[in-house]
Order: C-alpha cells, then sequence, then structure tokens
C-alpha cells in the first residue's frame, strides 16, 4: 500500500485517534438515546463522525493521487511554542495559581496577553496592528462573556478590584 498524500494520511490518523478518544471517554457518562440525551451523547456522536471523516481522509489519502505526494515539511518549533505558551499564560493569567500564592490577572489582561505571546509566531508582526487586534478582542470577549452571558469569572486583576 502506498501513501499518496502524506499530509492527508497523517491529518486522517490524527482525526481518527481524537475521534476514538472522545467516543471512549464518552462511555463513562450516560449516553442515553436520541430522544432523551444523556452527557455522553454528544461527546460519543462527535467522536463517531471524526472517525468516519478521518477514516475517509486516510482512504483518500492511500487512493488519490497528488503531485508530488504532498510531503510533511519540518516542524514549526518557534511557533508551535508561542502558540502553546499564549494558551498556557492565557490559563494562568485568566484564573492565577492559587497554590504559589500567583493572583488573577482577569480576562482583559489574558486577552492582551494571549494577542501578543500568539503574535509573535509570525514573523515580521507590528506592534500597533497587534494592539489594535488585542482590544478589540478584549472588548468582545467582554461584551460577549461578561455583559451577554453573564459568565462569573474575574475581569480585571484582583489586586485591583479586591
Amino acid at each position: 500500500m502506498n501513501i499518496k498524500s502524506q499530509k492527508d494520511f497523517f491529518a486522517g490518523l490524527m482525526f481518527m485517534g481524537v475521534g476514538v478518544a472522545f467516543a471512549w471517554g464518552a462511555t463513562n457518562y450516560n449516553v442515553g438515546t436520541g430522544a432523551r440525551m444523556g452527557p455522553g451523547y454528544f461527546p460519543l456522536m462527535l467522536g463517531v463522525l471524526l472517525t468516519i471523516i478521518g477514516a475517509a481522509v486516510t482512504f483518500a489519502a492511500l487512493v488519490i493521487e497528488v503531485e508530488g505526494g504532498n510531503k510533511i515539511g519540518k516542524w514549526a518549533w518557534k511557533q508551535l511554542f508561542f502558540i502553546i505558551a499564549a494558551n498556557v499564560i492565557f490559563g494562568v493569567l485568566l484564573a492565577g495559581l492559587p497554590g504559589i500564592g500567583f493572583p488573577a490577572f482577569g480576562l482583559i489582561v489574558a486577552i492582551y496577553a494571549v494577542t501578543f505571546i500568539a503574535s509573535m509566531a509570525e514573523p515580521g508582526w507590528k506592534f500597533k496592528n497587534i494592539l489594535i487586534l488585542a482590544t478589540v478582542l478584549a472588548i468582545g470577549s467582554y461584551l460577549a462573556f461578561v455583559v451577554a452571558l453573564k459568565l462569573q469569572f474575574p475581569v480585571w486583576p484582583s489586586f485591583i478590584t479586591g
């Protein structure tokens, strides 16, 4: 069996792996029926659907000829680091780390931090553009999550709000 598109083949395997993990994890919850869905119904169906899509993509990668074999390039380590770091720092700034006494900085500071850190993954990023983007995201997030959905989490740093 010859892989005709490496990118599609490995993407299909990833979809199948995530789909099987979701479906397997959903079995720990009451699934219910289509008429009376339990908490495990949606993750189970999502996992099954993702596995089917992954199988289709993998099959297509083995059957459909692609020019050049659609080879996988080198890992983008710098970009991967900044994207993962941005997400970790967002979580830490949003809620803090009470175990070590690090205070919560809230939604607004966390949005600015995640935007600036994630933007470092792009070569040639401009400070002014990222500042505008972070401001729009912060205002939009505040309006969506705090005003519209009335979610209860820190918006401003805890040492300011008390």
